[in-house]
């Protein structure tokens, strides 16, 4: 007699009945937990405001629209783990159009203009 499989290959029945994995439960809200991810996504976007501009290896941007709807990024990310967003468009090219990004700040990225006064406190940012 062959000992069991570590680990199952499909041809033995799950001995649950259901899926191997249980079911992922919400966590309560935590009011901790908020704002550790606040402090992370803070961190994450840095100091590009809604009006900033600042350049990389990329090139230079324009921050339009900062987008802090999780549901709403990842519409407009089309990624499922996605906290935040941003509306850009590149200033070196007079055709430039806007663009979703959800990079984050890196020792990389520059400061050229700082946001302006009402879209760092959250003007034109979408929560």
């Amino acid at each position: 007699m062959r000992p069991s499989p570590h680990e199952r290959d499909g041809r033995q029945p799950f001995p649950g009945g259901g899926l191997p994995h249980p079911p992922q439960h919400q966590m309560q809200d935590d009011p901790m937990m908020r704002e550790a991810l606040r402090r992370v996504v803070a961190q994450q976007i840095g100091p590009r405001g809604v009006g900033a501009i600042y350049r990389n290896a990329d090139g230079a941007f324009e921050v339009l629209r900062l987008v802090l709807d999780p549901e709403l990024a990842r519409a407009l990310l089309r990624r499922r783990c996605v906290q935040w967003a941003l509306v850009i468009r590149d200033v070196l090219r007079p055709d430039g159009e806007s663009f979703v990004i959800g990079s984050v700040w890196t020792t990389s990225d520059h400061l050229v203009r700082e946001a302006d006064a009402l879209g760092a406190t959250g003007g034109e940012a979408e929560a």
